[in-house]
């Protein structure tokens, strides 16, 4: 069911970056837009990385320096057969992890401080279960697609603005072609951030499973989960920057209610959890 949604969310962004583009300029309109889009994203795929470990002040950290964390990735990665990301520490106390890089070749891991001093083994391992279910799972990938397409469809809305509303071969109805090109305008690219938030809950939804089965039992990332959204509502977030928010297990506080939480990259903590619950575990070998 995950990979239906997964899908359909991609599906759908595609055939709206499709109805905008045909709408305002046909094929050059949506080449133009999916041109710009992809030379962008392009970019973020192979430099995202670097850039979220650097905004962040994630520091590498050594198997002589943090033997218990080695001990855990290593033994989790040779389960999931994946190499072992680079591990790196963020000086923050609100306790936090989060995975980046384009595949499991060019994976890198952070976790806080905080979370290292928070959480006790079994919590540690649920965390980095998590992160490496991302990794594994190609979610910096498909967020990437995700991303290119809701780019292209933003500036295809754009250069229709730009170049006036519809009417391209001049034999529409000026009133009614220019109402409908301005709501094209403003709602096609909010309906695309909706759907590639979708996107990016589905795949929290999916790490979180993929965990548990990696573990053998979902119990160590409930814990995790528990607390970390316990200590992420009373400990702001310094280190972790809003761009890179999106990639944390949990939601950094960087403000609340319910317009934030509608427009949130993660699901409700207590749905997450709710969901590992009825999960029936086979472990995985």
């Amino acid at each position: 069911m995950r990979v239906f949604r997964t899908t359909f969310l991609l599906v759908a962004l595609t055939l709206m970056l499709m109805m905008v583009g045909q709408y305002f300029g046909g094929r050059n309109g949506m080449t133009v837009g999916l041109g710009f889009a992809i030379v962008g994203n392009a970019f973020a795929y192979f430099f995202s990385d670097k850039t979220a470990l650097w905004s962040s002040g994630a520091q590498p950290v050594s198997r002589e320096q943090l033997p218990r964390l080695y001990a855990v990735m290593e033994r989790l990665a040779a389960k999931s057969n994946i190499p072992v990301p680079k591990l790196y520490v963020v000086p923050e106390a609100a306790p936090n992890a989060f995975a980046t890089g384009r595949n499991p070749r060019h994976a890198s891991v952070a976790v806080t401080e905080g979370l290292l001093q928070l959480m006790n083994d079994d919590e540690l391992e649920g965390v980095i279960a998590h992160e490496l279910s991302h990794v594994r799972n190609y979610d910096i990938l498909i967020s990437s697609i995700a991303a290119t397409l809701a780019g292209a469809i933003l500036w295809t809305t754009r250069l229709g603005g730009w170049f006036g509303y519809g009417g391209r071969d001049g034999d529409r109805d000026r009133g009614g072609s220019g109402i409908l090109g301005l709501l094209l305008f403003f709602l096609a690219p909010f309906a695309a951030m909706l759907l590639q938030l979708g996107l990016s809950r589905q795949r929290e939804y999916s790490a979180d499973q993929t965990g548990a089965r990696m573990v053998g039992n979902p119990y160590g990332l409930i814990s995790a989960l528990q607390k970390l959204g316990a200590y992420n509502n009373r400990i702001p977030t310094t280190a972790i920057s809003p761009s890179t928010s999106s990639l944390c297990i949990v939601k950094p506080m960087f403000g609340g209610g319910t317009l934030s939480s509608l427009f949130s990259t993660h699901p409700p903590l207590a749905d997450r959890i709710a969901v590992l619950r009825e999960m029936t575990i086979i472990p995985e070998r």
